[in-house]
């Protein structure tokens, strides 16, 4: 059976290609910090479990220390940019099918490993989607190296490259879902569902105002902190399970869900996502991209409120069994 520590193990050892091509980057005046960063990321991925909470506390420290410093751009060997105008002219739309495949495949895995009696023998159910990813991506890359025939490290090269582009950025959701996890040990939640008990009458007794307080607290928590996944372990011990859940019987699964969704609408307001929408403006040059609401958020921002307002709609109507 796939189990996550094996996908951990894939990432793990993609994560040592990118250090170790880092370093024979001569072209990168800090090659010796990005193969540092990504390194110990992969030792992470790779070692994590046998390191304890001391050792991926030190892996963590060294992560925001390099980072610090910051890291360099290098000059991937890959194919050239004739050959890549030349394949997208021979191949047209069809170039987009091995993307595609990634969440095909996603959703095929999560439903042959939570919907049939043989998919739990190969997919860890608790870890479907997960897992299912990851297998999607390696037949996507498998497909794409056959189809278009670039050279064998084409894939980890163009990784690389837009790994450079975007620097540490490239793993602040994964920093910041370990902050929301410090938050709800810490005991945040409970503090903040507290405050909005003592703030808020009637929590406990409207599903309305208890729908609408989470949603709109997970957006809000999402623009201070930055990311959905550091905001839902507050926010849904906050108002989620003892409120929406618990004292009013919604679906913990389509509560949770629809919470998620909640969150990624503030996503799309906010500086702090600085993955999501500051790098992107400073990939795209925009002449705005140093202001805190640059261009890139300031053309979501009318996309992501009324989609929060719909959410909220959604969660009222698809939460409640009656």
């Amino acid at each position: 059976m796939i189990t996550l520590p094996l996908a951990y193990v894939v990432v793990g050892i993609f994560f040592t290609a990118v250090s170790l091509l880092s370093i024979f980057d001569s072209a990168n005046p800090r090659r010796l910090l990005n193969f540092l960063f990504w390194g110990m990321l992969a030792a992470s991925f790779l070692a994590g479990n046998y390191l304890g909470d001391l050792g991926n506390g030190l892996l963590a420290l060294g992560l925001v220390v390099v980072a610090t410093i910051g890291l360099g751009h290098g000059k991937p060997v890959s194919t050239t940019p004739e050959q890549r105008r030349e394949s997208a002219l021979k191949r047209g739309d069809l170039l987009f099918l091995p993307a595609l495949i990634i969440p095909a495949m996603a959703l095929a895995g999560t439903l042959i490993a939570k919907q049939t009696d043989w998919g739990p023998r190969l997919i860890d159910p608790a870890q479907a989607t997960l897992i299912s990813l990851i297998i999607g991506t390696l037949v996507a890359v498998t497909v794409a190296l056959l189809w278009f025939r670039p050279p064998l490290l084409a894939p980890v090269q163009e990784a690389r490259r837009l790994l450079d582009a975007v620097g540490w950025a490239a793993i602040l959701p994964q920093m910041l879902a370990s902050l929301g996890a410090v938050f709800l040990a810490a005991g945040v939640g409970q503090q903040v569902g507290a405050l909005f008990s003592e703030y808020i009458p009637g929590l406990e007794a409207s599903r309305t105002l208890a729908v609408t307080a989470y949603c709109v607290g997970m957006a809000f928590f999402t623009i201070v902190m930055g990311n959905a996944f550091a905001a839902f372990p507050v926010m849904t011990a906050a108002v989620g399970l003892p409120f929406v859940v618990v004292a009013l019987g919604g679906d913990p699964a389509r509560v949770c869900a629809i919470g998620m969704l909640a969150g990624f609408c503030g996503t799309l307001m906010t500086p702090m996502a600085a993955n999501f929408n500051v790098v992107p403006a400073n990939l795209l040059e925009l002449p705005d991209r140093k202001s805190p609401l640059n261009g890139v958020i300031r053309a979501q921002i009318p996309t992501a409120i009324p989609l929060l307002i719909i959410n909220i709609v959604l969660m009222r109507l698809l939460a409640f069994p009656s």
